[in-house]
């Protein structure tokens, strides 16, 4: 256990993490609200950014998408279903595995997608600023510092 784990922690350290808690739920009601604006659900919008944002070269499965939304499998089924429904997608079988269905956006889903995503970045930047300031500024945001000075203080005497 490290030394700063035992001591106690601050009023300081409960209004960062107040702050912290509070930029995070302001960007998710904005990105939610946003996702609505252009006429998808959350839900909908998230699944295409699964899809388009999918690391790996092929086309994610559903299974993919299941896991990086933390969804069941058949919520995520019943998503795509939703989507291909919209025309934001396509559902394909995987030719050397049919019980793998892949997912791939349509024009109509990537141009949805894009415009979303121009106005997330922009306020991602706008929230980025806003966490450095909650942090300090600094990557390692554990309670307390171990001698490293706060900004605005003098540092260690």
């Amino acid at each position: 256990m490290s030394a700063s784990a035992r001591e106690p922690l601050r009023d300081e350290d409960y209004e960062r993490l107040l702050a912290f808690r509070t930029e995070l739920r302001d960007f998710l009601r904005w990105s939610e609200q946003t996702a609505h604006g252009a006429g998808l659900t959350p839900s909908l919008h998230q699944l295409l950014l699964a899809v388009r944002g999918h690391p790996v070269k092929c086309p994610p499965s559903i299974a993919d998408v299941a896991q990086q939304l933390h969804m069941r499998h058949h919520s995520a089924v019943e998503l795509s279903q939703r989507a291909e429904a919209g025309g934001l997608l396509e559902r394909n079988r995987d030719p050397l595995d049919s019980r793998l269905m892949h997912l791939e956006l349509t024009e109509l889903g990537l141009s949805q997608l894009e415009a979303l995503t121009r106005e997330h970045l922009t306020r991602i930047q706008a929230l980025a600023r806003a966490l450095g300031d909650v942090t300090g500024g600094r990557p390692d945001t554990g309670a307390h510092d171990s001698g490293r000075a706060r900004p605005g203080s003098p540092g260690p005497a």
